[in-house]
């Protein structure tokens, strides 16, 4: 698989031909399983407020057929990211 430092991801292309394939594994249902997913985290992350727009997400499939979203983030949203984590566990932890 391709992924973000290797100099190949670029959140469209897929990487189906650089597996070992086993007969038998379902890697399309993984991989529909991850698009659905991909999009449903983008949705939530505009929701906390976070500008989507030079996030990029690639719906992929592990070698044992389970789906994978690769992210691929810019650094300034990846803090803005981690922020808005850190702020949402803390709430969690005050929460109880």
């Amino acid at each position: 698989m391709c992924g973000p430092g290797d100099g190949r991801f670029d959140g469209e292309a897929a990487s189906l031909d650089e597996e070992l394939w086993v007969r038998g594994l379902d890697y399309v249902g993984g991989w529909r399983d991850a698009k659905d997913t991909s999009e449903e985290l983008l949705h939530a992350l505009r929701a906390a407020g976070l500008d989507t727009g030079d996030l990029r997400t690639r719906a992929d499939a592990a070698a044992d057929g389970s789906g994978v979203v690769r992210l691929a983030v810019p650094v300034e949203a990846a803090r803005e990211l981690a922020m808005l984590v850190r702020v949402a566990s803390a709430r969690l932890r005050e929460a109880g």
